[in-house]
């Protein structure tokens, strides 16, 4: 029922809200990424806040396993190149793959599992992670994307 409520209900308002009043949506549709960012800085903000104490003494484990888990998931850009999946759309799949929504992670956690507040943790830690990392991957790869633009290259990767 949380999963519903968090994810399908917000997904179907926002389709319903797009149908009905789409022009007037067009017009605050630049700022929602911002207030979007600033919603999730805020959630994490609070759950590592309020977990300093734990995130000092078992957070460096924590920390390894959630570098893990994003490299592995990385493992959608190797799969995108054996495919032979053109530039801009590998580096989106290892976007989707290895980022994954840590927002939703920490609020699932804390709405089913609100006895254990280690719970919230591994999201909280991973929503740090992720944006360093993601944000020096994206570097990579748009670096990658001007190269081929200035080569001449077509932006198809090969395996």
């Amino acid at each position: 029922l949380s999963v519903v409520k968090v994810i399908l209900v917000p997904v179907l308002l926002g389709i319903l809200l797009r149908t009905l009043a789409g022009d007037h949506v067009d017009k605050v549709s630049d700022v929602m990424p911002l207030i979007s960012v600033v919603a999730i800085v805020m959630i994490i903000g609070g759950i590592v806040a309020i977990n300093a104490e734990k995130i000092l003494s078992c957070g460096v484990l924590v920390l390894g396993v959630v570098a893990i888990h994003n490299f592995c998931g990385m493992l959608g850009l190797l799969a995108a190149k054996i495919f032979h999946v053109e530039y801009t759309r590998a580096t989106a799949i290892a976007i989707e793959v290895g980022m994954q929504n840590s927002g939703l992670a920490v609020s699932l956690a804390a709405a089913n599992f609100a006895a254990n507040p280690l719970a919230t943790l591994p999201g909280a830690i991973f929503s740090v992670w992720h944006n360093i990392a993601g944000s020096i991957f994206a570097g990579i790869r748009r670096s990658g994307v001007e190269n081929r633009t200035r080569t001449g290259e077509n932006g198809v990767s090969a395996a």
